[in-house]
């Protein structure tokens, strides 16, 4: 059952279909837009500062790993922004709006012609990303119906993870052959259709009619959220850490050719599509205890990529359970903050992502960082590790004053319960 303008329709089972594919085929081009600048950072270093890449190109691709720091600063921007603005917009009409935007700045990033314009462009591209995720998520938790909120948030999210598989494999090889700016090309294609898709079998749902502005943002006064959007930006870190240098991670360390580099994508990728789909069904049992047991894989992934990286072996299994993990622990960190935002849910959808892309952003800035100090292309995975040990903490500490809160509500509740029979 869904709402129309015109009263309660039912969907058949292969419009549900249809209409969570649509939205799947959205993360699919919002995960090629984000992760293809990692396997093609040489050749965008390359393109935007020639000189520097022929003389010193560890310093090029430090430099160049800004478009992804650009991209993921975009996200943070806009998804609470727009989710705060647009939460009463019925939601098919937010989308398409969305959608639309993803196109015009994707095209805007291919044709950029300096390194500031190309810049600016992602950071543009990327303001849809959080807020379309945050309702893509609602419609479809919303068709899948209850008691599926986190499958109904990993079906979309299955969409990115795939990317990663396909997507992102294909369209590193196309812009190693044609150039980075037609690989962006490739990309605004995929949001062009998905606006077709969308339009064509997502049902009408109206928005959100008692959000506004000011309840929206509520949720910022809460310490729960927080703490939640640490767990997941600090966290996360760790995974970006590795996958924006995993190009050069691959070539200068393991000492595969560039042609590898697509294949390696794919195997993170697998493991990214896996991870979400098992947390999607964990979260739906036990938020608390998928974020915990994901976060100490990711550790252990971590900790065993950095020992075993200069080895084909050791590569691929690392960069495997490293995107299993991390991809994991997505649904589950917006379950939480789902949860604990009460009635910003529109806001707290989109906030997810802005967690997960300060993330990449503090991730691919720490990397860059440490491999522009001469540290070399290891140092970012232990930069990772030490980012993944600090999610975990702070996901100690946000369900440790879950269990305080309910201790003192069960005293107060025996409490009153005994003043009343004693009266």
């Amino acid at each position: 059952m869904t709402l129309s303008p015109d009263g309660p329709t039912t969907l058949s089972p292969a419009r549900i279909r249809g209409a969570l594919l649509a939205l799947a085929l959205g993360g699919f081009g919002i995960g090629s837009t984000e992760f293809v600048a990692m396997g093609l950072l040489p050749d965008i270093a390359r393109d935007l500062f020639p000189a520097l890449a022929a003389s010193a190109p560890e310093q090029a691709n430090a430099q160049a790993g800004w478009v992804i720091s650009a991209y993921a600063l975009g996200v943070v921007v806009g998804a609470p922004t727009i989710a705060a603005v647009a939460a009463r917009w019925p939601r098919r009409r937010l989308l398409l709006v969305l959608l639309s935007a993803f196109t015009l700045g994707t095209v805007a990033s291919a044709l950029a012609p300096t390194f500031e314009l190309v810049l600016l462009a992602r950071f543009v591209s990327a303001l849809p990303h959080g807020a379309y995720f945050g309702i893509a998520s609602l419609v479809a938790a919303s068709l899948m119906g209850p008691g599926k909120r986190g499958r109904g948030i990993a079906l979309v999210l299955g969409g990115l993870t795939i990317a990663n598989v396909i997507g992102v494999p294909v369209i590193t090889w196309i812009g190693q052959l044609a150039g980075w700016r037609v690989a962006y090309l490739v990309v605004a294609g995929l949001f062009a259709l998905t606006f077709l898709a969308v339009l064509a079998v997502v049902p009408w749902q109206a928005g959100d009619p008692s959000a506004t502005m000011r309840t929206q943002l509520k949720v910022f006064g809460r310490v729960q959220v927080w703490l939640a959007l640490l767990v997941g930006a600090i966290g996360f870190g760790g995974l970006f850490a590795v996958y924006s240098y995993v190009a050069p991670i691959a070539t200068e360390v393991t000492g595969l050719g560039e042609a590898i580099v697509p294949i390696v994508l794919v195997v993170f990728g697998v493991g990214m599509t896996i991870g979400n789909f098992a947390g999607g069904a964990l979260v739906d049992r036990s938020v608390r205890r998928s974020v915990y047991g994901f976060f100490l894989l990711m550790i252990v992934a971590l900790a065993a990529l950095g020992l075993s990286v200069q080895t084909v072996v050791g590569l691929f299994a690392g960069v495997f359970f490293v995107g299993a993990a991390a991809s994991a622990l997505s649904p589950a960190i917006q379950a939480r903050l789902m949860d604990v935002a009460r009635d910003g849910q529109s806001i707290a959808s989109a906030l997810n992502h802005s967690a997960l892309n300060i993330g990449n952003s503090l991730g691919a800035a720490l990397g860059g960082l440490a491999i522009a100090s001469g540290l070399g292309y290891v140092a970012p995975i232990w930069i990772g590790l030490g980012l993944s040990v600090a999610g975990l903490a702070l996901a100690v500490v946000t369900f440790s004053i879950d269990r305080a809160q309910r201790k003192r509500g069960a005293v107060h509740n025996y409490v009153t319960t005994s003043v009343r029979v004693s009266a």
